[in-house]
């Protein structure tokens, strides 16, 4: 399809995103497996029950806007769950796994809430409130995890790798 409206871009851009949740579902198990640290392991369970929820409310943007759920790649979240694997496979103690863990995390969730808050605008732009209001419920959630992931990581992973290494 050729792009050549916003209303264009905005099915182009949740096509993105839809591809880019349904990538990060399955990397959290991934995650999930990986981390040592109890308030880690459940921020990112609890995640992933959202994301499904998130998959659920993109299914509903794509019904407002008449359109079959369907993604297209997203090469950038498959570039950043590479380097989240990568991180896995260089066998770093937990307690530094568990940091640059919470790093690759965030970066997942930094492009999550630049998209969301892009369509999110876009929908604001078209008029389209009902659909406004569902992905900015998801880009709440999203910032909401990029501040739990740095809190946790600011009051105690970080601080368990430093001592680690001393």
């Amino acid at each position: 399809m050729a792009t050549k409206t916003m209303q264009d871009l905005l099915l182009e851009e949740l096509r993105d995103i839809y591809d880019a949740e349904k990538q990060a579902l399955k990397a959290y198990n991934k995650l999930i497996k990986a981390v040592s640290h109890d308030k880690l392991k459940e921020a990112f369970q609890t995640h992933k029950e959202q994301t499904e929820g998130q998959i659920e409310r993109l299914k509903q943007a794509f019904e407002l806007l008449d359109q079959r759920p369907r993604g297209k790649h997203c090469d950038a979240m498959e570039g950043l769950i590479q380097e989240a694997q990568a991180l896995l496979d260089e066998g770093l103690p937990s307690e530094l796994l568990d940091v640059a863990i919470i790093a690759a995390a965030q970066k997942m969730e930094h492009y999550e809430i630049a998209a969301y808050g892009s369509v999110h605008a876009y929908a604001q732009g078209l008029g389209n409130e009902e659909l406004a209001s569902l992905l900015e419920e998801t880009l709440n959630e999203e910032k909401e995890t990029d501040r739990l992931l740095n809190d946790i990581a600011v009051k105690d992973v970080n601080r368990r790798a430093m001592q680690q290494a001393a």
